[in-house]
């Protein structure tokens, strides 16, 4: 590669855009780094750049990252970049030159960029059946879960949070606590799409609901929620979600 490798990074989170970036410029000098905020100025970007490399969300707002990855077609290397570890295995299993996990480890970037610059003189692959397989199901409207004998249809606008209970996720919302069947883990994906965070292993909660963040003395993350008196724990995983906050 005769110029100066050209990389885009769009993720829709600040801090983690300037983290990345700033370990990008360290670890790679000589490169020249571009970041966009969001899926659609990615995509002006990168017609704009026509980057070699590109760090894509897999979830962004206006474009995902997998919308952008499928306008590159066999042009620009994809390291995606998720909190969903069941993503980062299918990426790399799927021919994505590489995945990062949030929050950021700076040894697993050093890795990236070193495989980058090995392949950076081979054809990217081709992602068009990768994706496919990560695009995301719509959240469902409503949801049908039980209390007791009685099954209950419950408008997905009108839950505060979900909880992982074995092998049921209960469904709170601020008349009553309810269950389903289906796995939170199967759950959380599809509901991002719907105004939802995932904040621990087994909590996902709307986002419109979250009132404050709180660390308590052991340096542990808590969120208090509007109208509710539950406060549900942020694991370290999900933590970088509340770093401007």
């Amino acid at each position: 590669m005769k110029h100066a490798p050209r990389i885009l990074i769009a993720d829709d989170e600040p801090l983690l855009c300037a983290e990345l970036q700033a370990e990008l410029s360290a670890l790679w000098p000589e490169a020249c780094v571009a970041v966009a905020g969001d899926g659609i100025e990615a995509l002006r970007m990168a017609r704009e750049l026509d980057p070699d490399i590109a760090f894509l969300d897999i979830r962004m707002p206006g474009l995902s990252g997998l919308e952008v990855a499928r306008t590159f077609g066999s042009r620009t290397h994809v390291v995606f970049v998720t909190a969903y570890q069941e993503h980062a295995l299918a990426a790399f299993d799927e021919g994505a030159i590489d995945y990062l996990l949030k929050p950021l480890d700076t040894a697993r970037l050093a890795r990236t960029v070193e495989r980058l610059r090995a392949r950076l003189g081979t054809p990217p692959p081709d992602l068009a059946r990768l994706v496919q397989q990560l695009a995301p199901k719509k959240p469902p409207a409503w949801l049908q879960a039980s209390v007791g004998s009685t099954i209950h249809f419950i408008d997905l606008n009108e839950v505060v949070y979900f909880g992982s209970e074995l092998k049921y996720t209960r469904v709170v919302t601020d008349q009553m606590e309810a269950h389903i069947r289906t796995p939170l883990k199967d759950l959380a994906e599809q509901l991002e799409e719907a105004g939802f965070w995932q904040i621990h292993r087994g909590y996902v909660v709307a986002v419109k609901r979250i009132a404050a963040v709180n660390r308590d003395a052991d340096g542990a993350l808590w969120l208090t929620l509007r109208g509710h008196t539950d406060k549900l724990p942020v694991s370290q995983r999900f933590q970088h979600r509340f770093k401007g906050m």
